[in-house]
């Protein structure tokens, strides 16, 4: 499985024949290292939330590739209104896909549609294929019921936002990553706008702290599970 991360919060995962986007925001985004027009290939969307920055250019790839959108119950059905090809889950469900399996997990943050209508609850994604199990934190504070996430789940690798402001800073999702027991994280969500400046290099200092190993990614560079 070959992880690449485009900035942001937007990972380009590529398993077996299949190409699956999380969050493609593409278009706007600063820290992006390609164009739309560059994506050749999208069998699966997956979004964590609704928010522009979070939902992108969904609808541009969805229906270039026919791809099916994933996404909580609300945000698919305003994706399907847009005659996207859409399946729902909700928080705690889980489905097995031709590329793996995936499930959504709680997320404390809000939500909203791209022209400002109810989008659901916020949520993480585990995703599991080729024996390994990715976890994109999505937009989220840190919580205790990460806790739960960390002991029934075996994470190899764990996308974590800590460009604060909006979501966990440095020092939470520090305390986040012992909560869900990763292996390996990579850290996501900041840098992009001044808001969310955070320094990536201290908070890689801080996981190996705690033991843990800690891989900083540029835009357009891999992970390989």
């Amino acid at each position: 499985m070959k992880i690449i991360y485009h900035g942001h919060a937007f990972l380009e995962i590529i398993t077996g024949d299949y190409v699956i986007l999380i969050d493609p925001f593409i278009s706007g985004n600063p820290a992006c290292d390609i164009t739309k027009e560059d994506i050749s290939k999208c069998d699966y969307i997956i979004l964590t939330h609704g928010h522009g920055d979070h939902y992108g250019d969904t609808d541009f790839l969805a229906k270039k590739f026919n791809a099916t959108v994933l996404a909580i119950y609300e945000l698919a059905v305003f994706a399907s209104k847009k005659g996207l090809k859409t399946h729902d889950l909700n928080i705690g469900g889980g489905f097995n896909f031709p590329f793996g399996r995936v499930k959504l997990t709680p997320a404390y943050h809000s939500s909203s549609t791209i022209e400002g209508g109810y989008a659901g609850d916020a949520a993480g994604v585990l995703l599991s294929a080729e024996g390994k199990t990715i976890y994109h934190a999505g937009d989220t504070s840190l919580f205790e019921d990460m806790k739960i996430i960390g002991e029934t789940s075996k994470i190899h690798l764990a996308f974590l936002p800590i460009g604060d402001n909006y979501t966990m800073g440095v020092d939470d999702a520090v305390k986040a990553a012992e909560y869900i027991r990763a292996e390996t994280i990579i850290p996501i969500h900041y840098n992009t706008f001044d808001l969310i400046k955070a320094d990536e290099k201290e908070f890689c200092r801080k996981i190996e702290s705690i033991g843990k190993k800690c891989t900083i990614l540029k835009p357009g560079e891999y992970y390989e599970l």
